[in-house]
């Protein structure tokens, strides 16, 4: 462990010089690109710099207990031990989650498509409860959230909603929303009270750019057409709405978010490049299906991961059997706790595997 700390140190100081280079702050791209792996560096750099200065200090306590005669001296040394001992451990551990491959995408913006599932307007009605719970938890990480799509409900919120999310750490926190959300409750429209169960799916896409995903645009076709909703004076005047079709795999962008058809042409494209990669990422995690599984951060939109119970007020997470009884907070953005119990049994899945190795 101590190697790959050194060689990430030395890659550390390394980037800090690359950044004062007129060369580099000259090229945005690069630079940007060197201050992220800098900054990543960094979180993993102080605590290893707390750790050695720990670790020859109590190397120093340790020397003084062995050597010195003076009681006074060896109780204060003594004494010193027990306080840097269990601190050392603390560290260890911290770094040995900091030494944890991240997944490269964790950094990227996210594309978040919430569609209704079984259960008709209700569905549909829940659909718009997601959106709104996502709203809120955006809101409060500070991150940006713009609808470039929708299909509305007939009774109310949405058949489809797809957004873009752009901010800090996005993906790497809204990937675990992945799956099937469940809802049981009395629907608006039922007359005799009873609990019905119905269904929404959540896919977390992360943005991918014209570098990561080769797209040939021969391969695409562009529709435009009037935009419809909210919008202003340009709705159902110009054909400023777009419509991709990407030919072989047969899949439908629709962006209407902009006035302009050229910035709604280049959302749409971005859609496009991570719904594209969902599918190559499939099919490599299905070629190499012999591996095991993980239970967290497989991101299926199939999988059935959370219940929302209105009657219990209680909302269950089934990948890590936690319940909490708070059902009206969660659905006001308060997922946080979620997002970081899943984390947790990921990274825990992650040392597993590496341990085996």
């Amino acid at each position: 462990m101590i190697d790959k700390l050194d060689a990430i140190k030395e890659r550390f100081e390394e980037v800090g010089q690359l950044l004062i280079q007129p060369d580099i702050a000259s090229d945005i791209k690069k630079f940007t690109s060197l201050n992220k792996e800098y900054k990543d560096l960094e979180k993993v750099v102080k605590v290893y710099d707390e750790y050695c200065l720990i670790n020859a200090n109590l190397k120093e306590a340790k020397n003084v207990l062995q050597n010195e005669k003076d009681p006074d001296f060896r109780e204060m040394a003594k004494s010193e031990i027990d306080d840097l001992s269990p601190k050392k451990e603390e560290l260890e551990d911290e770094l040995k989650k900091l030494l944890i491959p991240k997944d490269p995408n964790d950094s990227k913006d996210a594309i978040l498509e919430i569609r209704a599932g079984t259960g008709g307007d209700e569905a549909a009605i829940f659909a718009g409860d997601l959106f709104r719970m996502y709203q809120r938890f955006a809101e409060k990480e500070g991150w940006t959230l713009r609808v470039l799509d929708l299909t509305e409900g007939s009774a109310g919120g949405y058949k489809e909603i797809v957004s873009t999310v752009s901010g800090d750490d996005v993906y790497g926190k809204l990937k675990f929303e992945s799956g099937v959300h469940r809802v049981q409750r009395v629907p608006a429209t039922e007359t005799q009270g009873r609990v019905h169960t119905s269904a929404a799916s959540v896919a977390v896409l992360p943005e991918m750019d014209d570098v990561e995903v080769d797209l040939d645009m021969n391969d695409i076709r562009k529709d435009t057409f009037c935009s419809s909703g909210p919008g202003g004076q340009s709705v159902n005047t110009t054909y400023s709405a777009v419509r991709l079709t990407h030919n072989p795999t047969g899949l439908v962008v629709t962006c209407q978010d902009q006035k302009s058809q050229i910035k709604n042409f280049e959302k749409a494209l971005g859609v496009l490049r991570s719904r594209l990669y969902e599918i190559e990422l499939k099919k490599h995690n299905d070629e190499v299906g012999g591996m095991r599984k993980s239970m967290v951060g497989s991101g299926d939109r199939s999988d059935k991961i959370r219940t929302y119970n209105y009657p219990q007020g209680r909302v269950t997470d089934h990948r890590i059997n936690m319940s909490v009884h708070n059902l009206p907070t969660v659905m006001d953005g308060e997922i946080g706790n979620f997002i970081e119990e899943l984390r947790i049994a990921e990274n825990a899945e992650k040392m597993q595997d590496g341990n085996e190795e």
